[in-house]
């Protein structure tokens, strides 16, 4: 039911504007595949962006049982002062989360739908969150100040990345020194995940992209039922 159930909210991305074509490197372009979107980068094709109609599916209740979201924060080893990045944050599952765990910092939940960001400022105001910023991004940016963040995540959102060099060449900016970039993706390696093959990212090929704008990987915690965690920090 997961694997028809992703297929069809791939398709509701028509954000991407694949058209301006000016500036091609690093992407080729390529008779996209089925969810796909026809633009390759370092040998990946993207797919299609998850749309606002899915945020009942990102709230689903068997999520934390499926992927074991408590784990994946612990992982993040969040301290209490420090400032956070969302990126791609979607109703913000991740988001409040995160917050709690900092109380004395911030979470910037960036996302680039005006619909997920209304989901999440009600949801701010409902529940009296303090410590909770909402950004609406680009395609190619965040648009977080410089040396602004201590951790930066994304979950299951950077294979839907239209730019993704600009955009983490713009992650890495927003990085403190010896700040962390948190990878959560579900894994290629293993045929039992039960999501499209466009949806899922290898060891390798994350390891790839991440180096070609500076990051490292400093470990992958194999401790999640579907998805990698790969930790990566600026060279």
């Amino acid at each position: 039911m997961l694997l028809i159930l992703v297929s069809v909210l791939s398709g509701c991305g028509g954000q991407q504007d694949l058209s301006a074509q000016a500036s091609t490197a690093p992407y080729t372009y390529e008779t996209p595949s089925r969810n796909g979107t026809g633009k390759v980068y370092l040998g990946r094709e993207i797919s299609f962006v998850m749309g606002h109609q899915a945020a009942g599916w990102l709230e689903r209740p068997e999520r934390e049982r499926e992927e074991n979201v408590s784990q994946a924060i612990e992982n993040m080893e969040i301290q209490p002062d420090e400032h956070i990045a969302d990126i791609g944050a979607g109703s913000g599952y991740y988001t409040f989360r995160m917050a709690r765990k900092a109380p004395r910092g911030k979470v910037y939940a960036v996302d680039l739908q005006p619909e997920m960001l209304a989901i999440m400022r009600e949801r701010i105001a409902r529940e009296e969150v303090e410590n909770v910023e909402l950004v609406q991004g680009t395609e190619k940016s965040p648009r977080l100040d410089e040396n602004s963040v201590d951790l930066v995540i994304m979950v299951d959102v950077y294979h839907e990345l239209s730019h993704p060099r600009e955009m983490m060449q713009e992650i890495v900016r927003a990085l403190k020194p010896q700040g962390r970039f948190v990878l959560l993706e579900y894994r290629m390696e293993d045929p039992l995940v039960p999501i499209k093959k466009l949806h899922k990212m290898s060891e390798q090929q994350a390891v790839r992209e991440m180096e070609s704008v500076g990051l490292r990987l400093r470990e992958n915690i194999d401790n999640l039922p579907w998805q990698h965690c790969m930790v990566f920090v600026k060279e």
